[in-house]
């Protein structure tokens, strides 16, 4: 999503956030933090790596006015230079933890960053990333004392994996600012999402191939595979597959015309769509285009291996939409009442 070669850290700050569940407190730092040659790199790396390659973006929300909107506002007063950083930067932490109203609510380090050119959509702006540190390792640092080397566990922030983060971006398109977040602890997810930052997905191809082929997934999982088995919920997820990559722009009408060969499927399928968006408090469009990044990544998550009871899986390409209907059988063995697959094939690979 983002490109991160011309970017640099310009202002960082971290400070505590506690919870007023257990009635731990927050602290604060005075002044900013200022980074050696050795730590700098593995800092900004950190901090930015999760977001290279993210497919979905937010943007803020309010239910009166997105002006009224905590972060949007802490963040344009940063973006305006309007507020003093480390001000700013100790009232996004009280309002973080306003929002600590459960024991799951863990507390941590809070990192507050200005970066500066940031590349999104070939443009280079500022941003404002928010980083919160849940989790510590263990580690062990060995020191000499008296001539005999010594071993001691310690406990630190690991460069692996950022628990929770956003980067609000200063850049607007017509439903208001750009935000990404990610969040590798997601105990609960109202959270971050939608406490702390206020943030729904944007309206765009991204989510919208995003939230189609979730519903695919499910659907594959809950309705073909419990009423018509392994294989034919390959054969639909692999058909899926084809049809968005042969299309760009995805009709709903037409999408199920050329998947299901049987008009009780497109009713199964209608029913499920208006129970899942209830569900799920989401609407899908009948028509939208694709985005090819997110096909590529949401088809990795599409289940298309068959696991049977006798120690033997057979998995089956969701790139290869024909595979399933011409090169596998299933039948009865009438002799060992056992079902069977029949697989097809001119050569060992």
């Amino acid at each position: 999503m983002i490109k991160k070669n011309r970017a640099q850290i310009v202002e960082f700050i971290i400070h505590k956030v506690g919870n007023k569940y257990n009635s731990t407190r927050n602290v604060f730092s005075d002044k900013t933090l200022l980074f050696d040659e050795g730590s700098y790199p593995l800092m900004f790396n950190f901090l930015l790596k999760s977001f290279t390659n993210l497919t979905e973006s937010y943007r803020f929300h309010h239910h009166a006015d997105v002006s009224l909107n905590e972060m949007n506002s802490y963040s344009q007063s940063l973006f305006n230079n309007e507020g003093d950083f480390i001000e700013v930067s100790q009232n996004i932490v009280k309002h973080l933890f306003e929002q600590s109203t459960s024991a799951n609510i863990k507390t941590g380090d809070v990192m507050i960053v200005r970066f500066a050119d940031i590349e999104i959509n070939d443009v280079l702006t500022d941003a404002i990333g928010i980083f919160k540190i849940e989790n510590k390792s263990e580690f062990f640092q060995t020191y000499i004392e008296d001539g005999q080397i010594e071993l001691m566990l310690l406990e630190g922030i690991s460069t692996k994996k950022l628990d929770k983060g956003c980067l609000i971006i200063n850049t607007t398109d017509a439903e208001g600012k750009i935000v990404l977040s990610v969040d590798n602890n997601s105990y609960d997810a109202q959270y971050w999402i939608k406490k702390f930052l206020q943030i729904k997905p944007a309206d765009d191809s991204n989510s919208h191939t995003k939230n189609y082929m979730e519903f695919c997934a499910s659907f594959s999982e809950e309705v073909i595979k419990e009423n018509f088995g392994k294989k034919q919920q390959s054969e639909f997820l692999a058909n899926t597959v084809d049809f968005f990559k042969e299309n760009e722009t995805v009709s709903v009408d037409e999408f199920k015309q050329n998947v299901f060969e049987e008009e009780k499927h497109i009713e199964l399928f209608d029913d499920y769509k208006k129970q899942y968006e209830s569900e799920e408090n989401i609407v899908l469009r009948n028509q939208f285009f694709v985005s090819d990044k997110v096909l590529k990544k949401e088809k990795k998550n599409f289940k298309s291996e068959i696991k049977l009871d006798t120690h033997i899986s057979i998995k089956i390409d969701v790139d290869s939409p024909d595979a399933a209907s011409y090169y596998l059988e299933r039948g009865f063995d009438d002799e060992k009442k056992m079902f069977f697959y029949k697989v097809f094939f001119n050569e060992e690979k």
